[in-house]
């Protein structure tokens, strides 16, 4: 998607991979030989967030990664390759205006963040993945390079499992617990701790809180859930719709499954015993995954131009 070729794409020095979410970016900055230079995080860039910010969170990362790697000074756009996975691509008026900035990469490679975490997980090969962190999303990819999407409607309504899903679920429970609806359980109590012990407190809180602040919730439904019920129902129910989309993803059951994301990692064990024998382990993140979005193009370009 948003993608834009140039020049010999194939003898390009270096070789970025960008993994732009809800909370944070991840660059991964290699040389054409795929040996690892550095390594960079900085904010969140999904593009829900702003077009803007997007880049400044990307060049800061950037930014980060070529002065681990003590290349800053030599640095030129032209000579590297930049697969960016980022959440909010499918949206395409943002990913039209984030692409119309590229500050003029050798080769520019735009897709979801999705993909790039599938590609990452799968080493560019066939598979299905969940992907749940911040938000939530399924994504497969079969042997004659068809794909398909599920989930990843976007924060409030859809990202089914996600940290903001999870911490949205939280506060609900905190505030019945306030008004008298359910006894103050272990969970609603870490809640009012972070968001405030009181109404007032605990409605500014929820009116001024966008899906990072809620996801930062989600923490305390895993440090709760020995001690309190409901923060073990909400784990279940997270569990039950990854399952749900693994198994729209792949009905079959024939491709290799990963379970990714920072929320994925913490609810991999506890996922049924069909779907824990199912799963591998991802080979890579979703910045490993750009990098091979952005060879993949290049692959492509080439065998084009070389018809």
């Amino acid at each position: 998607m948003g993608r834009r070729v140039e020049g010999s794409v194939l003898s390009l020095e270096f070789w970025i991979g960008v993994d732009g979410g809800g909370t944070g970016t991840r660059v991964r900055l290699e040389r054409a030989n795929g040996d690892l230079l550095g390594v960079g995080e900085a904010g969140p860039s999904a593009l829900g967030q702003g077009i803007e910010a997007a880049w400044v969170q990307i060049r800061l990362a950037l930014d980060r990664a070529l002065a681990q790697a003590h290349l800053t000074e030599r640095f030129r756009w032209a000579d590297a390759a930049i697969g960016l996975g980022l959440s909010g691509v499918h949206n395409v008026e943002w990913r039209d205006a984030f692409a119309a900035q590229d500050p003029g990469f050798g080769l520019f490679v735009l897709d979801t963040d999705a993909f790039t975490t599938l590609l990452g997980a799968h080493a560019g090969q066939p598979g299905a993945i969940v992907a749940v962190g911040t938000g939530s999303v399924g994504e497969v990819l079969f042997a004659d390079g068809r794909r398909r999407g599920v989930g990843g409607w976007g924060f409030p309504v859809g990202d089914e499992a996600g940290g903001a899903w999870l911490g949205v679920r939280a506060m609900q429970i905190a505030q019945a617990a306030m008004d008298g609806r359910m006894p103050a359980g272990a969970l609603a109590k870490a809640v009012w701790a972070v968001a405030g012990g009181d109404y007032e407190s605990l409605l500014t809180w929820s009116c001024n809180a966008g899906q990072a602040q809620f996801a930062q919730l989600a923490p305390l439904v895993f440090e709760t859930e020995d001690r309190d019920p409901r923060a073990s129902v909400l784990i279940s129910r997270a569990v039950h719709e990854i399952e749900l989309m693994a198994h729209a993803l792949d009905p079959d059951r024939q491709l290799p499954f990963s379970l990714c994301g920072s929320i994925g990692r913490r609810l991999a064990p506890r996922l049924t015993p069909e779907w824990a024998q199912r799963q591998k382990a991802p080979e890579g993140d979703s910045s490993y995954g750009a990098v091979w979005l952005a060879r993949r193009q290049a692959a492509q370009s080439h065998d084009n131009t070389s018809l």
